[in-house]
């Protein structure tokens, strides 16, 4: 079964072709359109050999943007099907459900309805992924859809979890209560991790770390998350690239109250201009900032500092909430490609039994690996996360 897995951001469209045989994937092409809407829109794909190749595109909206895909599936020099038709359904990356949501759904005329009705929740997310739902409803009507949510693992907090300590009727009337994020990679390293390890999940006390440029954790109990960091929002919870994530509220009203900001232009310091980026001034990729680091730059050591403590209290809470942990898990970008940060993160959690082997550490780079010690009581692992075939396999799985 051949699965078009597709990702519809703002300026943005991620895809990736794969084919399912039982439990077993094939990848057979990926790329994305980027800058849609904005001068100079191009399509960067990955070739057969292993390169990668761009072609430009001018200005487009998504439905050009995703007509430029499929006609790369179907071209005749780097194509890798021969028309649509082998094309057997279609999963879309849904950032947010709210609570009507739990599970992966095909998608019919309900559930678009209802995927418009967080609009108001997720303006910058949901728009932008309906309108891939929208572009595949106009050029493969025939072809079913399917809607994963980056909202539905975390549907299993309980209330206590969940909710903010404001008036309740914020809740009922408005439905302001923590959501999550990034559910779908929190589900699969999960799952992966004790697949990895031969263990049962359901007797496992995990704690997923994906961290990026956009960061959230989470705490899991037999395969159910009970808590985690991003909220009603992706801003809440750890610190991130450019994103602010736990800061005062009272903060956020002084500043907007003293420089006359609007709603707008709080919206825009919080999520592009904060994080590491506003704090070392220098950059939002780890990479510079431990380049900078290396140079004496003290902000960017500052925001490094800042950015794992964060981490680290997590990791704490979350043992805590849950009773003790058994997995911590690094996934994302930075989790799984900077080994001084997990190994800095992990030199803290001594208290919990954390012990991890510093020389396999030091060489892993995106595979899955145990890097904690034989004597740490607590493993820890790096999983590569993989987003793209939980999505295959739970469009796969309905369309079935």
């Amino acid at each position: 079964m051949k699965i078009l897995v597709l990702n519809s951001g703002s300026s943005s469209v991620k895809y990736k072709l794969i084919d399912l045989e039982g439990r077993e994937a094939k990848t057979m092409a990926e790329g994305g359109v980027e800058k849609i809407g904005l001068p100079g829109g191009f399509l960067k794909y990955k070739l057969a050999d292993g390169g990668k190749a761009t072609d430009e595109l001018g200005l487009i909206d998504h439905l050009q943007a995703i007509k430029a895909i499929l006609a790369k599936l179907t071209d005749a020099e780097h194509g890798c099907i021969s028309s649509f038709d082998e094309i057997d359904a279609v999963g879309h990356r849904v950032v947010h459900g709210g609570e009507k949501f739990s599970e992966s759904v095909l998608i019919d005329d309900a559930v678009k309805a209802k995927i418009r009705e967080c609009y108001d929740i997720a303006p910058l997310h949901n728009p932008a992924n309906m309108t891939g739902i929208d572009a595949i409803t106009e050029l493969m009507p025939e072809v079913p859809q399917v809607a994963v949510f980056d909202t539905a693992f975390h549907q299993t907090m309980p209330a206590k979890a969940y909710m903010y300590a404001l008036p309740y009727k914020y809740y009922t009337e408005d439905g302001v209560r923590r959501y999550g994020f990034h559910g779908t990679s929190h589900r699969y390293v999960s799952n992966r991790v004790c697949e990895f390890l031969g263990v049962d999940p359901a007797k496992q006390r995990i704690i997923t770390c994906h961290i990026g440029n956009g960061a959230s954790m989470a705490a899991i109990v037999g395969g159910k998350c009970v808590d985690t960091s991003m909220g009603l929002t992706p801003v809440e919870g750890l610190m991130m690239g450019t994103r602010v994530g736990d800061v005062d509220p009272g903060a956020l009203t002084f500043l907007m109250t003293k420089h006359g900001l609007t709603a707008e232009q709080l919206q825009t310091i919080i999520n592009k201009e904060s994080g590491v980026l506003g704090v070392s001034g220098v950059s939002n990729d780890m990479r510079e900032i431990e380049a900078a680091i290396a140079e004496g730059n003290e902000r960017a050591r500052l925001a490094l500092d800042m950015y794992m403590l964060r981490i680290t209290k997590y990791i704490g809470a979350y043992a805590a909430e849950m009773g003790g942990v058994d997995i911590i898990v690094f996934t994302g970008g930075v989790g799984e490609n900077q080994a001084g940060l997990r190994a800095d993160v992990c030199s803290t959690l001594g208290f919990m039994g954390v012990e991890i082997d510093k020389e396999v550490n030091a060489v892993t780079r995106g595979t899955e690996t145990v890097i904690s010690s034989p004597a740490s009581r607590v493993k820890v692992c790096v999983i590569p996360t993989d987003e793209e075939l939980t999505i295959a396999r739970d469009t796969a799985a309905l369309v079935k």
